[in-house]
């Protein structure tokens, strides 16, 4: 096969083993890599924009595709590949606005990771855009109503499930189970952080009653998905999805942190939170109160900053050097600040 063209963003080796691969699973007779650059982003997870001319066979003529891999370490909770694949597999069979998995390789002979090639979908995700700028979202409100109803579609997707079996077995309990896991990790750790200890009680002791399980996103946010034309694209960033109280969804996507500075539009900086709510509420049948929002909200920033230092514990002591995730380290006491703004709140 052709080596692809002298370009120098393209990683040769790499490229080439991808599209010698490639042209087995798309039954071509010759696969040549026109455009192979790292994307930006993916603290945890390697993407690559994948362009290819196929020769020959179902897929013939120009195509763009995502490989997806590891990056070079990760978090203990991100799924694997294979398993983000199938998650991507039901969830797009689902009607869940993401993109569609179409290759997954395991042989790590090839890239020496495992990695999928998923349709690239069209759109911008960069959150400090999309709050902002009125060309890329003209309709916030309408906006925030097609996320709510994707994000409903992901909660139909319910347990036992048998393309899922390799996902972590669904908690009694998955409240109090985050909570004894974030409190294992600070634990652990050699510094002290009362603030989010505090805020571990406060949730702990003030559980909300057992909701349905239900697969859920763990990550679904601005940032995460993709805006074309003003209209949802798909969801990115799979990674961390599982069995889990669907609540924890929407306290995140609502979540202070992720609205990109523009903190008087509670649902991820776009729009008021009613649009939201109303758009989930429409598909799922749930009504989310504003007692489930403030509590949902602090277990999310209680979350985030547990990630945040193990983020930052990635540069710092397990040898990936990386001025994002020691800034990312940076955010945790704003993090604190707003877990105990939220209780204060509550507790009124």
């Amino acid at each position: 096969m052709p080596e692809p063209r002298n370009d120098p963003h393209i990683d040769t080796p790499m490229a080439s083993a991808v599209a010698r691969w490639l042209a087995d699973q798309m039954h071509a007779t010759d696969v040549r890599v026109t455009q192979f650059v790292r994307l930006p982003g993916g603290a945890i997870q390697d993407n690559w924009m994948l362009d290819l001319e196929v020769d020959g066979g179902p897929w013939a003529g120009r195509q763009g595709f995502v490989l997806r891999t590891d990056a070079p370490s990760s978090v203990a909770t991100s799924l694997t590949r294979a398993q983000e694949f199938a998650v991507l597999t039901v969830a797009h069979a689902a009607g869940v606005f993401a993109p569609k998995p179409l290759f997954l390789c395991q042989d790590r002979s090839v890239i020496e990771r495992v990695f999928f090639v998923m349709e690239r979908l069209p759109g911008i995700a960069a959150g400090h855009r999309i709050v902002r700028d009125a060309l890329l979202v003209p309709d916030g409100d309408a906006l925030a109503d097609a996320l709510g109803a994707n994000l409903a579609r992901i909660h139909a997707i319910r347990p036992p499930r048998a393309e899922l079996a390799d996902l972590a077995p669904p908690s009694d309990d998955p409240v109090r189970a985050a909570v004894a896991s974030y409190r294992n990790y600070l634990d652990r750790m050699d510094d002290s952080y009362p603030a989010l200890e505090w805020g571990l009680r406060w949730c702990e002791v003030h559980a909300p009653a057992a909701s349905e399980i239900t697969l859920i996103h763990r990550d679904y946010r601005t940032g995460n998905f993709l805006v074309n034309s003003g209209s949802l694209s798909g969801v990115l960033d799979w990674e961390f999805a599982g069995w889990g109280d669907p609540r924890e969804d929407i306290g995140w996507f609502t979540a202070r942190c992720w609205r990109f500075g523009v903190t008087e539009r509670e649902a991820g900086g776009i729009a008021q939170v009613d649009a939201f709510l109303r758009g989930y509420q429409r598909i799922s049948g749930r009504r989310i109160t504003r007692a489930d929002l403030d509590y949902w909200q602090v277990m999310a920033h209680l979350r985030w900053a547990v990630i945040a230092l193990q983020q930052a514990r990635r540069h710092s002591a397990e040898g990936e050097r990386s001025l994002e995730l020691a800034l990312t380290g940076r955010i945790v006491h704003e993090l604190e600040y707003e877990v105990l703004q939220l209780i204060e709140r509550g507790a009124r």
